[in-house]
């Protein structure tokens, strides 16, 4: 049984009942069906579909964004954003579609030699709670359009949300294309390893990912991975100071701070530290914390009590490293997963919250002897999703961010964001593959070569 709980005041929304081991098979075997018809048909034929979707996306804005947040307590105001950037994504993808998957015709010696991208069958996605309606759209949609059907195992405390999506993409026209499976993370091995399931794409831990692919690589079977992060955020001495601070601090609390490109170090030259300190500081101290659904607040609860009592364990673990809270730190005593933003100073590379993802609205801030000490503080991580640096040379920042930061998207003076437009995915224990843009559609498909040759 699955339990959706809202956040801010603990209470049970809803029961799911977990679907059986034949229910299961009996959904794999539907959707195979389905990618025998649905692979041959048009690009036009998806669009149509596709912007279908875009459409009730639209209409319904309300109606998934107030699901949204009582199921895992977004800020009303960023549900409907994030409603409105599914909407965008689908038609982005329905306008460059044909383009992105059109054949590619190579110069050989061959009368004709060509590369097509073709679909490969069934796709799992398993997808997390923290952008349930963006996460998985953003798979969803350019596999759709490649030809591909869909399979997804969604985090079990948004099953309202994942049943909700799989009826706006039914409402559609799609049949069976896409699937919203209710199991336990238990059963995503034997869906992976089904003959009929083709690829796996999940978003979430770094431990979670691992697992994934183990199981997907004894099947050889192709994943993609997009995993945490600990995206470092370098403030050299000549930025502009109170918008790298106000970026900054977007960054941290976007979601709540549950976001896995979120800023989660700030480090910065120590010639501006206490001035960029006493800014952030302020900064911070000014977002309110409360109701996910009043339009005024900044930061709704964390998505489940256990997640938020995580957090105050690697708080208290920072302070007796040597960390100083300057903000926030401690549980309210109120009812709900809240936990307030939170500032901690004098944080070095032998911290907790320097090495570990910190999952929330915390910020460590780190001083750097210079810039190339800055750097070095920046790469130094197993992970490496998203990193952004601030100056106001804006040709040194981008070299910086091009040569020297590794991570899969490096930012110049802005906060790290996916976009349609843009490949998506990290290096290291942040993952591998990409999603969105060009590459994003060409990851799950064979890349297939034709050569046509003609006897004289």
């Amino acid at each position: 049984m699955f339990y959706s709980i809202n956040p801010a005041t603990e209470e049970t929304i809803a029961e799911y009942e977990e679907y059986e081991d034949q229910k299961i098979l009996d959904f794999i075997e539907k959707s195979e069906l389905a990618f025998q018809r649905y692979s041959t048909t048009s690009i036009n034929y998806r669009t149509d579909l596709l912007y279908r979707v875009a459409s009730i996306l639209e209409e319904r804005k309300e109606t998934f964004s107030n699901l949204m947040t009582l199921e895992m307590g977004k800020p009303i105001a960023q549900s409907r954003a994030e409603v409105v950037k599914c909407s965008w994504l689908c038609k982005y993808y329905c306008e460059h579609a044909e383009q992105f998957l059109a054949d590619e015709v190579i110069q050989t010696d061959a009368k004709k030699s060509f590369v097509s991208f073709m679909p490969l069958g069934i796709i799992l996605a398993v997808m997390p709670w923290n952008f349930p309606f963006w996460q998985v759209f953003r798979f969803a949609v350019p596999n759709l359009l490649a030809g591909n059907v869909c399979l997804l195992k969604h985090s079990s405390n948004v099953s309202g949300v994942a049943l909700a999506i799989e009826k706006i993409f039914l409402e559609a026209g799609f049949e069976n294309q896409f699937t919203t499976l209710l199991i336990s993370s238990s059963k995503v091995k034997q869906v992976i390893e089904h003959p009929l399931v083709k690829a796996v794409t999940i978003t979430g831990s770094t431990p979670a990912g691992k697992s994934v692919a183990a199981i997907a690589g004894n099947a050889l079977k192709k994943s993609v991975l997009e995993l945490g992060g600990s995206d470092p955020y370098v403030i050299l001495k000549d930025a502009d100071l109170v918008e790298s601070a106000k970026t900054c601090v977007t960054s941290r609390l976007i979601n709540g701070g549950q976001s896995c490109i979120a800023a989660k170090r700030f480090i910065v030259e120590e010639d501006v530290f206490d001035e960029f300190q006493d800014l952030f500081l302020a900064q911070m101290n000014a977002k309110k914390m409360g109701d996910p659904f009043d339009e005024k607040i900044d930061i709704g609860p964390q998505a489940r009590l256990d997640l938020r009592n995580e957090l105050q364990v690697q708080v208290d673990k920072s302070v007796i490293q040597g960390a100083e809270i300057l903000l926030g730190g401690t549980i309210p005593k109120r009812k709900g997963a809240f936990y307030p933003p939170t500032v901690l100073t004098n944080v070095d590379e032998t911290n907790i919250v320097f090495n570990e993802e910190i999952f929330g609205p915390i910020a460590p801030l780190i001083k750097a002897k210079d810039e190339t000490d800055a750097i070095r503080l920046a790469n130094k991580t197993v992970f490496g999703l998203g990193a952004a640096v601030f100056t106001k040379d804006i040709q040194r920042g981008e070299f910086i961010a091009k040569e020297k930061l590794l991570a899969g998207s490096c930012f110049v003076n802005s906060f790290v964001k996916s976009d349609p437009r843009l490949p998506f995915g990290g290096i290291n224990q942040s993952g591998f593959g990409r999603e969105l843009g060009l590459f994003g559609i060409r990851e799950f498909v064979n890349i297939k070569t034709i050569y046509v040759n003609q006897y004289e």
